[in-house]
């Protein structure tokens, strides 16, 4: 699977949509972003690399690829 572009692997989260409201309550339009992070992941025997925001990180909903180890 591709990366995706700004939505989470794993709580499937994405942009939430908005308005800025000024003091003079005058509004214009604005995007919340979630805090999405790269992580290698082990997807169907295979290390892939996917977008995870950080709540699924910190409660271990993906499980990540360990490190290869390397022989000198």
């Amino acid at each position: 699977m591709a990366i995706q572009r700004n939505r989470c692997y794993s709580c499937d989260k994405g942009v939430a949509f908005g308005n800025n409201v000024s003091h003079a309550n005058n509004k214009t339009r604005r995007t919340w972003k979630p805090n999405l992070q790269v992580v290698r992941t082990l997807i169907d025997g295979k290390i892939t690399k996917v977008k995870v925001c950080t709540r699924c990180l910190a409660a271990n909903k993906v499980a990540r690829a360990p490190r290869a180890s390397r022989v000198a």
